[in-house]
């Protein structure tokens, strides 16, 4: 572990997630209260997830799928439940806004893997564990590279790849990349899923 990823990325973190909250706080509102009329309460979607070093923490998102159920009582699959406007908010990545907090807080970081499902820990081999060696991102190599349309395995090489090679100059490369891969709202989701299949064991990857 660098100077930059034990020190200076932290600060840069706090800084800029403070700005950011703040400058963007009028945008908070008004996606607020468009979930709040078109899906409902909870605004504010929460997850568990794990993070640096596999330390559990609350992931914040914005709402966007609806709370439907089969007639036996179990959720109906996430396509199903996705809205039009929720699929929106994904699509533009403005339903990760409330991560910003989770960088305020020292969950996340601008640049990382992206933070998986907690059942993953037990799936990862030893090379894709070392993804929690860093603190998870909003963005990060696999992001700028097809993000949910590439697979499992690439992946994770790309999390391993930016674990071994953390730099500012790394990070501000990703940041930069990230603005038109946004813009392009390409790899929002793999084909004939509402995000991504699961990751089952590297036996399926």
């Amino acid at each position: 572990m660098n100077i930059y990823d034990r020190f200076t990325k932290r600060i840069l973190d706090v800084v800029f997630s403070i700005i950011l909250i703040i400058v963007l706080s009028p945008l908070f509102a008004a996606i607020s209260i468009l979930v709040l009329v078109k899906l409902g309460s909870p605004v504010i979607f929460r997850h568990d997830r794990p993070g640096k070093q596999e330390r559990i923490f609350t992931l914040y998102k914005y709402r966007t799928m609806i709370d439907s159920k089969s007639i036996d009582g179990k959720k109906l699959p996430d396509e199903e439940r996705l809205t039009k406007f929720g699929e929106r908010l994904r699509r533009t990545s403005l339903d990760e806004l409330p991560e910003l907090i989770n960088i305020l807080k020292g969950d996340m970081s601008f640049v990382g893997p992206r933070p998986l499902l907690v059942e993953y820990l037990r799936r990862y081999n030893e090379d894709q564990a070392k993804r929690h060696h860093v603190r998870p991102g909003l963005t990060g190599l696999a992001q700028i590279n097809g993000r949910n349309a590439i697979t499992w395995e690439q992946k994770f090489d790309y999390d391993c790849q930016y674990v071994n090679k953390v730099s500012f100059g790394l990070d501000l490369s990703i940041l930069i990349k990230t603005i038109p891969s946004v813009l392009a709202k390409k790899g929002i989701s793999e084909t004939g899923q509402a995000t991504m299949s699961e990751f089952k064991g590297n036996g399926e990857l």
